[in-house]
């Protein structure tokens, strides 16, 4: 069993609030994703949870057991760091098993979990190696297999893959989601990174100086962002927001389209929004143009499909897609 539920939690460091009232429930099973800009207080809320940090008010449950006062070798829970804290002089199976010895575990459990965990991970045989002879990718695993071994009912990652490389980082993601579709286990994955919690999560909490601003599915707050903000994070590139006349012509104070629901012209079509090619970056399967002199925003970003070609400086025309047009109030808040 692994769920957790956050009832009128609150954190402050002195006179400053960092974490205002806050409900929050992961269900059993659930790979939740904190995502959030720097500073928005995802991994503080990561540490109430794992119990290194103390909560201010408000209670945490795991498993309809108050763990408020529990202390974090209690709560059943293991965390996986941004650094991997592995003990450079000790062997990969003497890191993973380090937990276990402290536990005193009887030696043959400790050598079954071990195994589990090293064949779960793709480690058996760099067992005998340091992890000064491992690459990134696999010291960031042997960290995970150390939080394996204790089978806890909840794994806590606070931004494991922001050491990595990129090529790395798209691998251990996979890893990281495979291992949850095997062990079932509760995860709770604090990132900055948008792509990371659209790729990997079933929740994503998205925060914003302490406060949620949105819990959904991958596809909820990609398709209906409740706010602005939401709409302007989620999504790659981002959501263009656009205010003014055009926004007018629709009832709304700010409208949003995203990159890839805008068509490309170098004809004047009915509805379309002129402008100047800016920067283009060519991805193979895409290009994205950055387009200025529209008269709607400083910049439209648009997706387009990679075997399209413009110059900087071409004059294009732009065709939102108006069925999948986001509408927002003054105060930023979805009204359709």
């Amino acid at each position: 069993m692994g769920q957790i539920q956050l009832n009128q939690v609150t954190k402050s460091f002195g006179n400053v609030n960092v974490i205002p009232p806050l409900d929050l429930t992961i269900e059993d099973g659930e790979f939740c994703v904190f995502v959030g800009p720097s500073g928005c207080g995802k991994s503080t809320l990561l540490r109430l949870i794992a119990g290194l940090e103390d909560v201010t008010s408000g209670t945490i449950s795991i498993d309809d057991n108050d763990a408020t006062e529990i202390p974090p070798a209690k709560r059943g829970l293991a965390m996986v760091f941004q650094s991997y804290a592995l003990y450079p002089h000790m062997s990969v199976k003497k890191n993973i098993a380090f937990p276990l010895r402290m536990a005193k575990m009887d030696q043959a459990e400790q050598e079954r979990r071990i195994e589990a965990a090293a064949k779960a991970l793709n480690l058996t045989d760099y067992l005998d190696r340091r992890p000064g002879q491992l690459s990134g990718g696999q010291r960031q695993r042997v960290a995970i297999g150390r939080a394996i071994v204790r089978e806890p009912s909840a794994f806590l990652f606070d931004e494991p893959l922001s050491n990595l490389d990129a090529a790395l980082r798209v691998g251990m993601r996979l890893e990281i989601s495979e291992l949850h579709e095997r062990l079932k286990t509760t995860m709770i994955y604090v990132t900055h990174d948008q792509v990371e919690a659209m790729t990997m999560a079933d929740k994503i909490v998205v925060l914003r100086a302490g406060v949620i601003e949105q819990v959904g599915s991958p596809l909820e707050l990609y398709h209906r962002p409740q706010n602005t903000f939401v709409a302007g994070f989620i999504g790659s590139p981002k959501m263009n927001l656009i205010e003014g006349k055009e926004a007018a012509k629709h009832k709304a104070h700010t409208i949003g389209i995203r990159p890839e629901h805008i068509t490309v012209s170098a004809k004047r079509v009915k509805g379309a929004w002129p402008g100047v090619v800016g920067v283009s970056e060519h991805l193979g399967s895409d290009t994205i143009f950055h387009v200025h002199d529209t008269g709607l925003a400083d910049v439209i970003t648009v997706r387009s499909d990679g075997e399209v070609s413009y110059r900087h400086g071409d004059r294009i025309y732009l065709v939102p897609r108006m069925d999948v047009l986001h509408k927002f109030d003054a105060n930023g808040q979805r009204i359709a």
